[in-house]
């Protein structure tokens, strides 16, 4: 009797400890991915052009679906950490100062890419280029993971993406709370270049997307 009430308590302890050690686990990988691309800028060179315009109804409803989705939930903690498998390249590092932010961006709003990093649409224009350059994460629920505290981003501050040894400095000149299914949100403007940031919004139970606005300056 006194081992199965042992037991049991091994195994509250085992769920209580679950999340901390699951949220230990994608901040390992997301730091790993973050030192891969400041040693990787010699070999990313992104396009210097826009994609061909095309219809970006479908890959925007996956990501905002995607963004809908708690983040790691579902994954079991590793007992060592693997080689990240990634579906993306290293794209850029993005950082906010504001928010005290520095994530890596991969190429490919997927679920994979989106588990320990911000991710660029690719459908949407090349960072720096002429367009609109649209990058998603996910609202973590722990403060200063991932896209949590966007919201305290406002307009006048400073986004800076760096990429192939390039650094694009961009000001927030709108901030706005749309309907998941609002894609008037990737529309570029003139000869603008313009990065967007999505996310969700409210943190717990998200029914709408928190959007920012920069210009490259």
């Amino acid at each position: 009797m006194r081992k199965l009430s042992y037991l049991i308590i091994l195994a509250g302890v085992l769920i209580m400890l679950y999340p901390k050690g699951s949220e230990w686990y994608e901040d390992r990988q997301q730091q790993k991915l973050l030192e891969e691309a400041e040693q990787a800028y010699s070999e990313i060179v992104p396009s210097a052009t826009a994609p061909a315009s095309q219809d970006l109804s479908k890959p925007y409803a996956e990501v905002t679906q995607l963004l809908a989705e708690e983040s790691g939930a579902e994954e079991p903690v590793p007992t060592t950490a693997p080689e990240i498998e990634v579906g993306g390249k290293i794209t850029a590092i993005i950082e906010i100062d504001k928010i005290d932010l520095k994530l890596p961006v991969l190429e490919g709003a997927t679920k994979t890419n989106m588990k320990h990093a911000a991710a660029h649409m690719k459908e949407t224009a090349p960072i720096g280029a002429v367009g609109n350059a649209a990058i998603a994460a996910h609202r973590s629920r722990t403060a200063g993971r991932l896209f949590n505290r966007l919201d305290e981003v406002g307009k006048g501050d400073a986004i800076t993406v760096i990429t192939s040894g390039q650094e694009y400095k961009y000001v927030v000149y709108d901030v706005s709370i749309v309907e998941p299914t609002d894609i008037s949100v990737l529309k570029g403007k003139d000869d603008d270049k313009i990065l967007t940031l999505i996310t969700c919004d409210p943190l717990v139970n998200p029914t709408h997307r928190l959007i920012i606005h920069a210009k490259l300056t």
